[in-house]
């Protein structure tokens, strides 16, 4: 079953309310790939412990430049408070030389960027993802919430709501080819 075109608003996007444990994410597991994707060190022994394939793999891996994004993000937001370019892209491809590859589960990435903006004195954010399991969605929600709530303390502001656009939620990413 895939769900096309979904659209949800979070209204508390808090770390602590989206910090939904599962059998698949234990809270160890929701922090250490929050600490990965947010490019913050983590210990082996973090990694051998928690990572597994079935935890979202390399489509769910969004570390690559990540504290450079974020920097810029608050430089954007500092700068220029009504600014609509204070979005973290998540890269097709490492290279620019690379070809697209559908079936390089690393060029293809889930969450293809997140916006953030000011609006009535918090910061809010939309992410917009290109698929979304719903058995992953507490990782990824994880790691949005630190995320917004990182930017929002250096800016100095509230954290507002985060809209999630999926445009392909499925059950079940082994029904299916997610």
């Amino acid at each position: 079953f895939v769900l096309r075109n979904f659209v949800g608003v979070i209204e508390d996007i808090s770390v602590s309310a989206s910090a939904v444990e599962t059998e698949l994410f234990p809270l160890g597991a929701l922090e250490y790939y929050t600490k990965k994707n947010m490019g913050w060190e983590y210990s082996k022994e973090e990694a051998d412990k928690w990572q597994l394939a079935e935890r979202g793999g390399a489509q769910g891996d969004y570390r690559e430049g990540m504290p450079e994004k974020i920097a810029n993000v608050i430089d954007c937001l500092t700068t220029e408070p009504l600014s609509k370019r204070a979005i973290i892209p998540i890269p097709f491809a490492t290279e620019p030389s690379s070809t697209a590859d559908w079936k390089d589960q690393g060029q293809n990435k889930c969450c293809r960027e997140l916006h953030f903006y000011l609006e009535d004195g918090k910061l809010k954010c939309t992410g917009i993802v290109r698929m979304q399991n719903a058995n992953i969605f507490v990782k990824n929600i994880h790691f949005f919430a630190t995320l917004i709530e990182h930017v929002a303390d250096k800016l100095n502001v509230e954290v507002g709501e985060y809209t999630h656009w999926i445009t392909n939620l499925c059950h079940d990413r082994s029904a299916t080819s997610c």
